[in-house]
């Protein structure tokens, strides 16, 4: 493995990615809703890609900052394109993007809008899915139908239990307490809050967490059929 990945924290509860080939000295970002803490970390070094997810504003808003400062690349859904800022790389569903010698797999991941994409990189595994799946639990369905956000977790069934999961915000703690409501029984579930209930403490993140834990407690993964599936969304969306 070649990428490394670091979360990087801004706003309230949201994070953007930092991949760094270490081969290549390559350098992208996912999701920056915010230029300066990206800067910060940055600083005098280089950023030449920007992958985004969505167009929401907490995901896009230091997108345009960025690419002047450091001159990057935007990468984001030609379906969306009129509502993410002006793209140097229109993406679409199975398109590969690069990132150093490292390829992303670009997966189509609608429900929670109806442009959302996610970006597998297979040979980490590592995960970013935006506000598609989180730890615990998944994004709401602001412009899509609980069948097309069933249809697009379903879309990761494929990746390793090892893969990363990579998500756009810290929500695990309040998800867990979502989720404990309906699977008081399920053993990893109470392993997997115990250790949030911890890091959290801390101050530490609790992301990422492997595709297998989540697979394990993540109740909307879980669900068998749409049905279950949109009753447990519809029942965290008023919890």
């Amino acid at each position: 493995m070649t990428l490394a990945i670091r979360a990087i924290p801004y706003a309230r509860d949201n994070y953007a990615w930092l991949l760094t080939d270490t081969q290549t000295g390559v350098v992208a970002i996912v999701d920056p809703g915010e230029a300066p803490p990206i800067s910060a970390v940055i600083g005098e070094g280089r950023l030449d890609l920007i992958l985004l997810t969505h167009h929401h504003a907490d995901h896009i808003g230091g997108a345009e900052t960025l690419r002047q400062q450091y001159g990057a690349r935007m990468a984001g859904a030609e379906a969306d394109a009129a509502r993410l800022p002006p793209l140097d790389l229109l993406l679409h569903d199975e398109d590969r993007i690069a990132v150093g010698h490292e390829l992303g797999e670009v997966i189509a991941t609608p429900g929670h809008t109806r442009g959302h994409i996610a970006f597998c990189f297979r040979s980490v595994p590592a995960l970013f899915c935006g506000d598609t799946l989180f730890s615990l639990g998944c994004g709401r369905l602001l412009e899509g139908s609980a069948e097309e956000m069933f249809a697009s977790l379903r879309r990761f069934a494929g990746l390793p239990d090892e893969t990363l999961v990579c998500c756009g915000h810290e929500y695990t703690a309040a998800n867990a307490t979502f989720a404990l409501s309906h699977m008081s029984d399920n053993a990893a579930l109470q392993k997997r809050a115990e250790e949030v209930r911890a890091l959290r403490t801390q101050g530490q993140p609790t992301l990422p967490v492997t595709l297998g834990v989540e697979r394990q407690t993540n109740p909307f993964l879980m669900a068998p059929d749409i049905e279950t599936f949109a009753a447990l969304r519809q029942a965290k969306d008023i919890f």
